[in-house]
């Protein structure tokens, strides 16, 4: 029997970072066994679903390198059959029409409630047959569900589940107004699409039991099921905007890279030994649902910024050149050509031992690409005393005849500071504070070499001027 996964999102919004990591556990299953990771778009919500967000999940996926083995299944495209499935176990005899009105509906439940009791529907259609009065009123159909013994599941991470039938009640499967309901809908299409294993978020659980009823029915065999704990913030609460980034496109932005997002998703409640570091490859390799864990994962920005950084610095420093080239072209406040390009350019493997995400990297180069007068911070602005302008100004003649080679310059510096009888650093800084308009940045003969003797020397005698 071939694998089949498949993720299936509703497009009502973004795809939050859980679902990413459902996505992928989906993803490398298939991929361990030589399966087909397949993609369905749960769009029956009319009302709250968008092509705009259709669109995002899509391109989400795509950017983490989870495209589908097969084009995307649009379930509301399938309505017709989930009324055919619905039909069928109601000529079976194991569905039954429901006339139940919403008054009556309200009425139990209120009743239930009041005695204390969990609300559910009471079976007062389940084995009458209509009268005359029904000739024409519309009708919901419901599941036939066992009321003795359980309902068991076998899971592949949480083990056995058990619950008495007693607990379910007979649950709509298509509404009175011929629109199937979510959980039936669901069935259908997994067993119509050949899934093999449901893998997703333990919140479905109790779904799944309720599933498993119609399963049952239609004489269809269950899919393997796995449920995976949930991804909660750093103070255990549900995962939320307040905790920092949860959709996928808005850690793109970030600077995040998508091979390390979707390692550190991977360690997220599922483990291999020590590594921490799991390229794509081994990752298709050894992924196992045995490893993955029964409790909730905690979300940590300041973990998957340092596992960021290690993916960072293998990266091609031209194809981050480009990507920190993109993202300073979006600024508003920033114009270059060229030269100020070739400038980035030659800074970036420079910026790369300190950066943590694309963001962080176009950030530390900005400075490269500024018009005289630079923008400074206030804290560097105070290290511009009348002492410190004065080196500075003694500084742009000396450099105005040094070798322009990375190395030279550095030893330049030194013999300068030594000539001089002062400490090197009292060199650097006011000198840093003159090209960068920051107390940080790279090492100073790189961002001297990067902006070239005559845009250094401008800009020295510029701050040596700074009022």
């Amino acid at each position: 029997m071939s694998v089949r996964t498949r993720f299936a999102p509703s497009p009502t919004g973004f795809l939050h970072i859980g679902g990413a990591r459902t996505a992928l556990f989906n993803y490398l299953f298939a991929r361990r066994h030589g399966g087909q990771f397949l993609l369905r778009i749960e769009d029956t919500d009319r009302q709250r679903s968008t092509q705009e967000a259709v669109d995002q999940i899509l391109e989400s996926l795509h950017w983490l390198g989870l495209d589908p083995d097969e084009p995307p299944v649009f379930q509301s495209a399938r309505e017709a059959r989930h009324r055919e499935v619905a039909h069928a176990l109601l000529e079976m005899g194991r569905a039954y029409r429901c006339y139940a009105s919403p008054e009556e509906l309200a009425e139990m439940r209120e009743r239930a409630l009041a005695e204390g009791r969990q609300p559910r529907y009471d079976g007062r259609w389940r084995d009458r047959e209509p009268g005359p009065e029904q000739a024409g009123k519309p009708y919901a159909i419901r599941i036939k569900a066992p009321r003795e013994g359980e309902t068991v599941v076998h899971d592949l991470v949480q083990g056995e589940v058990r619950v008495a039938n007693a607990e379910l009640d007979d649950m709509i499967i298509l509404r009175s107004d011929g629109t199937p309901t979510y959980l039936h809908a669901v069935v259908v299409d997994d067993h119509d699409m050949g899934i093999t294993h449901v893998i997703r978020g333990d919140d479905h659980l109790t779904n799944t039991f309720r599933q498993c009823q119609i399963y049952d029915a239609m004489g269809w065999r269950r899919p393997h099921f796995a449920h995976i704990p949930l991804i909660h913030g750093a103070d255990g609460s549900k995962l939320s905007k307040r905790h920092g980034a949860v959709s996928v496109l808005e850690f793109r932005e970030q600077g995040y890279l998508p091979e390390a997002l979707c390692n550190y998703l991977l360690r997220l409640g599922w483990g291999h030994g020590d590594e921490e570091v799991v390229p794509r490859e081994r990752a298709e390799r050894i992924f196992d649902l045995k490893d993955v864990g029964r409790s909730p994962s905690r979300m940590d920005y300041a973990k998957l910024m340092h596992l960021n950084g290690i993916y960072l610095r293998q990266a091609d420093p031209e194809w981050v050149a480009r990507q920190v080239l993109e993202r300073l072209a979006k600024r508003p406040s920033l114009s270059f050509g060229t030269e100020g390009a070739a400038r980035v350019r030659e800074l970036v493997p420079d910026v790369l031992p300190r950066a943590r995400t694309l963001e962080e990297a176009a950030e530390m180069c900005a400075f490269a690409i500024a018009t005289i007068p630079i923008p400074m911070e206030e804290k560097a602005k105070a290290t511009l005393t009348l002492e410190a302008k004065q080196r500075l100004r003694d500084l742009a003649v000396f450099l105005n005849d040094a070798p322009w080679e990375r190395a030279d310059l550095e030893h330049w510096l030194r013999d300068y500071a030594e000539v001089k009888g002062v400490k090197l650093k009292d060199v650097a800084q006011p000198l840093r504070v003159a090209l960068t308009g920051s107390l940080t940045s790279p090492p100073i003969n790189a961002v001297l070499y990067a902006l070239g003797r005559r845009e250094s020397i401008a800009r020295i005698l510029a701050a040596a001027e700074w009022d």
